[in-house]
């Protein structure tokens, strides 16, 4: 039973991180899908691109949460939280 119940917790927060960024993804197409526009309503068609400073800046936070996601970023965090757990039984234990 502690089993499933572990599992379950563990299926949570692995599905919230996920719906966590997609949510930052979706935020991050929205509001450089905008700023494009902004780009092409003015006309401003200068000598470079300017949204694309916005675009690799966040582009880089971005990538750094999906790689926690979905490359295994939950396995490190899970070990590091072990490795505390086990700091603080034996402080207290001892």
């Amino acid at each position: 039973m502690t089993d499933d119940v572990e599992l379950r917790r563990l299926a949570i927060r692995r599905a919230d991180m996920k719906l966590a960024f997609r949510s930052h993804l979706l935020a991050y197409v929205m509001v450089n899908a905008g700023l494009v526009a902004i780009y092409i309503a003015t006309g401003d068609f200068g000598d470079y691109f300017w949204p694309i400073w916005p675009m690799l800046g966040w582009g880089i936070g971005l990538a750094a949460h999906g790689a926690s996601v979905y490359m295994n970023g939950e396995g490190i965090r899970d070990r590091l939280i072990e490795e505390e757990l086990e700091k603080l039984r034996r402080t207290r234990g001892g």
